[in-house]
């Protein structure tokens, strides 16, 4: 079963390949991701690697864990479940934001 890494400290420059290519010493990669702002496309400085089994994983910790990867430190752990966000509006669903006016024009003069 495959295992899932947090990376952090990563270089904006950083991408999915050097990240998996730099993982690839520690084991077999299934998969790596950096992660990037949905409105820039700019690196967030963190990223996933998924290793083919729990022993690649505790290698890749043991190994990669404070090396450098183009030119920054990095930390390398198990990552942890998603845990869900909560309702940031209370109760309430969402109003839709925007202007809302206070008195305008209501039809009867």
């Amino acid at each position: 079963m495959a295992a899932k890494l947090f990376v952090g400290g990563l270089s904006w420059g950083t991408t999915d390949d050097t990240l998996k290519d730099f993982f690839a010493q520690a084991g077999t990669v299934v998969s790596a991701t950096v992660i990037t702002d949905k409105f820039s496309g700019r690196s967030k400085g963190f990223g996933f690697v998924e290793m083919s089994t729990d022993a690649e994983a505790d290698t890749a910790i043991e190994k990669l864990n404070g090396q450098t990867l183009d030119n920054r430190s990095i930390t390398v752990n198990k990552a942890r479940p998603q845990v869900p966000r909560e309702n940031r509006f209370g109760d309430r669903p969402h109003q839709g934001g925007g202007y809302q006016s206070k008195g305008g024009f209501r039809g009867n003069r």
